[in-house]
């Protein structure tokens, strides 16, 4: 126990709706003030203070000065993959919860279209990619496992994602995984994996500094739309 993870720290500071709406707010990787964020949480300029006091004690949170403001973020791109896990932990645990929740309320826009998660694509453009090629045959779907089909491993071969790469790989080779944002599934495994590298590579997306969130070029918007297509 003396060398365990500060787990239950990090779990208390989470635990609290006001620092959870706050943090929430934080993960399209900006940088907000303090009076912006109470009013983000319903909270008194005296509660925002204390509990964004913690947040920052705790290590969540960054200060920024800008002049006269303070701006808090995310202290590390770690702390929104923790949120953004708990996030589609709960998608998975309360389906029925989650999809009474409108997603366009609770999805910071930059992350809502195109991002990162864990290794692979997750957003709109993910899921809609991933409807596309289960209707043209690409993928099939049972429960939570993907099959790739013999038109899928053409398309895929077309656009150059190395299938025995992500084969060998120590890991499920394809799956289904819950985005909580679309509240649909989005494709995983070492094939999302793949697919990802090769539309970076392709610079059809590309990473953004300040969060998780990715960027679809003008290229990109043309090229992916022709996917399974």
């Amino acid at each position: 126990m003396e060398y365990a993870p500060s787990i239950s720290q990090l779990a208390g500071l989470l635990a609290d709706p006001g620092r959870a709406a706050m943090l929430w707010a934080l993960m399209d990787g900006s940088a907000r003030p303090a009076g912006e964020l109470a009013v983000i949480a319903g909270l008194s300029a005296s509660s925002t203070s204390g509990h964004l006091a913690r947040l920052s004690e705790g290590g969540l949170l960054a200060v920024q000065t800008r002049g006269r403001n303070r701006y808090y973020r995310l202290a590390t791109p770690e702390i929104g993959v923790a949120i953004e896990a708990l996030a589609s932990a709960s998608l998975a645990s309360h389906p029925a919860r989650a999809r009474a929740i409108p997603a366009a309320r609770t999805a910071p826009a930059a992350l809502r279209q195109a991002r990162t998660c864990y290794d692979h694509l997750a957003g709109e453009l993910a899921v809609a990619l991933f409807e596309r090629m289960a209707h043209a045959n690409w993928i099939e779907v049972a429960g939570t496992a993907v099959e790739l089909t013999a038109s899928g491993t053409q398309g895929m071969a077309q656009l150059g994602v190395d299938l025995e790469v992500a084969r060998r790989k120590r890991r499920q080779f394809a799956c289904t995984c819950p985005d909580w944002s679309e509240r649909k599934p989005h494709l995983g495994g070492a094939l999302g994996a793949a697919l990802l590298q090769n539309l970076m590579e392709r610079k059809w997306i590309e990473a953004t500094s300040t969060s998780r969130a990715l960027r679809v070029t003008p290229l990109g918007q043309q090229e992916i739309l022709r996917i399974a297509g």
